[in-house]
């Protein structure tokens, strides 16, 4: 499942970068700045669309900091669909994203990743990057059996 996520640079706002310190997250790829996300991170955060805005949550609850929400950084598309978030009154988010990373493959997004952001017992976001099962054109290039849910596009 992507584990990373790159946005360019000139999609983030100044006043995004500042606030967040991300920086220290910029990388180069073919003379091109950009801001690399990754679920490993010590912090790990994701860029998100919320009404209109465009902030950063934490990706997931891979490091235990909620004892109620799953401890993952995913979710399949059809848990969502099934209702199991509902208690926690999931928001549909997209995540930004023009490149991802899975099993050391970086591959080309156009629109970005569909997402849910739920909040944990202290009401921090929490966002959840939505999967579904590979196609056969992504399994064959990551070797993985489930990728992102892309926003108008499938891979």
């Amino acid at each position: 499942m992507c584990v990373g996520i790159a946005l360019a640079w000139s999609e983030l706002p100044t006043e995004l970068i500042g606030r967040h310190g991300l920086e220290r997250r910029v990388h180069e790829r073919g003379g091109e700045r950009e801001v690399r996300f990754y679920f490993r991170d010590r912090s790990p955060r994701l860029p998100i669309w919320r009404d209109g805005q465009l902030g950063l949550a934490r990706w997931g609850n891979g490091r235990g900091e909620s004892r109620f929400l799953p401890r993952t950084g995913w979710t399949w598309l059809s848990t969502v669909q099934e209702g199991y978030w509902r208690e926690l009154g999931p928001i549909a988010v997209d995540i930004p994203a023009t490149i991802g990373l899975e099993r050391g493959v970086w591959y080309r997004i156009r629109q970005g990743i569909r997402g849910i952001l739920v909040p944990d017992e202290r009401g921090h976001a929490v966002v959840y990057m939505i999967c579904e099962p590979a196609s056969h054109y992504y399994q064959v290039m990551t070797r993985s059996n489930r990728m992102p849910v892309l926003i108008e596009e499938r891979i």
